[in-house]
C-alpha cells in the first residue's frame, strides 16, 4: 500500500549479501559506533510503539529492563514470533519475506541492553518461517554479526496463550504457556527454585528493582523489524510517517469476510475504510458492517469506518489497533455465529489457571450456541446465561484473555441487538459458531484457517470427549504424579 515500504521487502530477501547489498546491517553498525546509551535515546525518540498488541512504548521498556538488570546474570532478548492471533498473518509474512531485518533489530537490542543472549521463539508448526530463519541465524553468525553472542531457535506448542509474554517464558522454561503474574521486565526466563517455578508462582521485584534474577526484553516481530532504520536514518526520518503518538508505519493483515486477503504496510494515521478497500478490496458481499481487531479488542461497527489507524484514534471510539488484524464482517456475515466463536475459541485456549476464565468462558460459549439453535422456548435463558457469565469472566484474571472475551464478545452482543433479538424469539434458521482461527498459511488472496481449532477440546486435547479438567489442572496433576 505504501509506494516505499519500510520493512516489508516487495520480494523476499533470500540471502544475508542481498539485505547488506540494499542497506542491511547499517542500523547495527550505527548502533555499535554511538555507544548503548545513544542507541537507547534513539529508539526513545523514534516514539517506536510495541506491535505485538498493546502498543507500548519501545523505548520506554528497553529503559524498564535495564533498570531492572541484574548485576550477575545476563538479561536475555526474545523475539516473540509465535503468532497466533486470529486474522493476523503479519508476523510470519515478514520472516518469510526477511528475516534478516528482524535478527538485526533484535542483535541492536541485546547491544543496547548489554546482553549475551537472542532467542527467536516460533512455534514448532511454522515451516517455512522456521527454514528461514534457521539459515539467517546461520549466515549472521557466519558474518560475525553476532560475536560473543548466542542466537538460539526455540520451535513451542500451537497454543494462543504462547503468545503472550509471560506465557511464552515459561515455554522457554521447559513448561506450558501458563501466564504469569510478574512481568518479563521484573522477572525473566530463569525462575529458580520450586517456590517459583510454577507460572503465577513467581516473586516480585521489590520497588527499588532488586531481584535475584535477571529481566527479559519482549519484543514483537515487527516491533524489531523496525529498529535498524530507526538507527541507520535517525529518529526524525521514522516520524516523518504516522501520527505523534503513533509514528511510523504498521502491517496489517486483512481477512475475514472480505473480497481478498492480504497482509500490507501502511502509514498510521490512515483511515481505516481507506485500509479496508485498497487492501482488501472491501466487503466480499454488499457492505462492511464492522470489523473485528482479532479477538483483542472490541468490534469496530459501520459508523466508525473512517477512524485513523492510530492507537490514540481507536482508544478514543472504544476499540484498539491490537496486532493490526482486520477481520471484515459483511452483509452476509452472522454477528451472533461470530460471537458464538470467539466464544468458542478463547473458552477452548483459556488455560484454566483463573477459574472464572475457564468456566465463565465455557458457560458462554454454551450459551451462545443454544442461542444459535433458534428454539424461543430457550432463547431468553440462553441469552441471559451468557450475559451473566460476560459479567465474571474476567474476575481475578492474571493475563488479558479473560478480558478479551468480556470485551470482544459483549461487543459483538451489544452492536448487533436485532440479530441477537431475532436468534432469541425463534426468528432465525438455528446454526453452527463460525471457526474463529488463527491463520496458517496466505495463498494468493485466500487465507488458510487452522482447521484443527474445530477439534480441539477445553482440556486442549483433540479426542472425542472433553475431560472435564483444565489445562492447568490436568497438567499440573500429570507432573505431581
Amino acid at each position: 500500500m505504501l509506494d516505499e515500504p519500510r520493512i516489508l521487502d516487495r520480494h523476499p530477501v533470500e540471502r544475508l549479501d542481498d539485505y547488506v547489498a540494499s542497506g542491511g546491517g547499517d542500523g547495527f553498525r550505527t548502533a555499535l559506533d554511538a555507544g548503548p546509551e545513544a542507541t537507547l535515546a534513539q529508539v526513545e525518540a523514534s516514539g517506536l510503539r510495541g506491535r505485538g498488541g498493546a502498543g507500548f512504548p519501545t523505548g520506554t521498556k528497553w529503559r524498564s529492563v535495564l533498570r531492572y538488570a541484574s548485576p550477575d546474570l545476563s538479561t536475555t532478548v526474545v523475539v516473540n514470533a509465535a503468532e497466533g492471533e486470529p486474522g493476523s498473518f503479519k508476523d510470519r509474512m515478514l520472516l518469510r519475506t526477511n528475516p534478516y531485518r528482524v535478527l538485526e533489530g533484535a542483535l541492536i537490542a541485546a547491544y543496547a541492553l548489554g546482553t549475551d543472549e537472542v532467542v527467536v521463539a516460533t512455534k514448532a508448526t511454522f515451516g517455512p518461517e522456521n527454514a528461514r530463519l534457521r539459515t539467517a541465524i546461520a549466515e549472521i553468525d557466519a558474518a560475525g554479526w553476532a560475536e560473543e553472542l548466542g542466537i538460539d531457535l526455540v520451535e513451542g506448542p500451537s497454543l494462543y496463550l504462547y503468545g503472550e509474554e509471560t506465557g511464552l517464558l515459561e515455554v522457554l522454561e521447559g513448561r506450558q504457556p501458563f501466564p504469569r503474574i510478574a512481568p518479563p521486565w521484573r522477572r525473566g526466563i530463569d525462575d529458580e527454585g520450586e517456590a517459583t517455578a510454577l507460572a503465577g508462582g513467581v516473586e516480585m521485584a521489590t520497588a527499588d528493582g532488586e531481584t535475584e534474577e535477571p529481566p527479559v526484553l519482549v519484543n514483537n516481530v515487527e516491533t524489531f523489524a523496525n529498529v535498524p532504520a530507526i538507527l541507520a536514518k535517525g529518529a526524525d526520518w521514522f516520524r516523518e510517517r504516522g501520527t505523534t503518538a503513533s509514528p511510523g508505519t504498521a502491517l496489517v493483515t486483512v481477512s475475514g469476510h472480505s473480497a481478498r486477503a492480504a497482509v500490507a504496510e501502511i502509514e498510521l494515521g490512515t483511515p481505516l475504510n481507506e485500509v479496508l478497500h485498497r487492501v482488501g478490496g472491501g466487503a466480499a458481499e454488499g457492505a462492511i458492517i464492522g470489523v473485528m481487531p482479532g479477538v483483542s479488542v472490541p468490534i469496530i461497527p459501520a459508523s466508525l469506518l473512517d477512524v485513523p489507524l492510530s492507537y490514540e484514534a481507536l482508544a478514543e471510539v472504544g476499540s484498539g489497533f491490537g496486532a493490526g488484524a482486520l477481520w471484515v464482517l459483511d452483509e452476509t456475515t452472522d454477528p451472533v455465529a461470530v460471537a458464538a466463536g470467539v466464544s468458542q475459541f478463547l473458552a477452548v485456549e483459556s488455560c484454566g489457571q483463573c477459574t472464572p476464565c475457564k468456566q465463565d468462558g465455557e458457560a458462554v460459549a454454551v450459551a451462545l450456541g443454544r442461542l444459535l439453535r433458534a428454539d424461543e422456548r430457550s432463547g431468553d435463558q440462553a441469552l441471559n446465561a451468557a450475559r451473566d457469565h460476560l459479567a465474571t469472566v474476567a474476575d481475578g484474571a492474571r493475563c488479558s484473555l479473560a478480558s478479551q472475551h468480556e470485551q470482544v464478545v459483549g461487543s459483538l452482543l451489544a452492536l448487533f441487538p436485532d440479530e441477537v433479538e431475532a436468534y432469541r424469539v425463534g426468528a432465525r434458521a438455528a446454526r453452527a459458531p463460525e471457526l474463529i482461527a488463527p491463520i496458517v498459511d496466505l495463498q494468493g488472496e485466500e487465507v488458510v484457517l487452522d482447521d484443527n481449532q474445530a477439534t480441539k477440546q477445553p482440556d486442549w486435547t483433540h479426542g472425542s470427549e472433553d475431560s472435564g479438567a483444565a489445562p492447568a489442572d490436568r497438567i499440573n496433576q500429570r507432573s505431581d504424579a
